[in-house]
């Protein structure tokens, strides 16, 4: 796809990515980082990851979402919101799916809004829902 085609994608979803499964290893790698080592993420048993985990996800769970040619790089520019509606056991798996809602385009780049619903696999309700703005940078 190129830049110019992006706007024909508006209202579309244009991604559901596998599931990745999300292991204690991982979430306390990420209670180290952030230095946020409630309990309810390291206890032995029935560990939940950190929201903020589920949403540093989308840069990995993102990888391959629109691709478009002539892209020299792409940016995390920002949210608009985020939710958490349902914790991510410790064990669980997610995958989330991306409905691209907006295209503001210039001559160096494209802003490129993004409705991301986290689906924990197994529950009715996402873990998390975000209105997300990636900058994608022409060549």
């Amino acid at each position: 796809m190129t830049f110019e085609q992006l706007p024909e994608q508006v209202g579309q979803e244009v991604a559901v990515t596998d599931w990745v499964r999300i292991v204690q290893n991982r979430i306390a790698a990420f209670a180290e980082a952030t230095d946020d080592r409630q309990w309810i993420h390291l206890r032995p048993e029935g560990a939940i990851a950190h929201g903020f985990l589920t949403l540093s996800m989308l840069s990995h769970l993102s990888e391959n979402v629109l691709p478009v040619e002539g892209l020299r790089m792409r940016i995390n520019y920002g949210l608009n919101r985020v939710r958490f509606p349902t914790p991510v056991p410790s064990g669980s798996s997610i995958r989330a799916r991306f409905v691209l809602q907006s295209v503001k385009s210039t001559e160096a780049y494209a802003d490129v809004t993004l409705a991301v619903t986290v689906e924990l696999q197994g529950s009715e309700k996402p873990c998390c829902v975000a209105e997300w703005i990636v900058r994608y940078y022409r060549s």
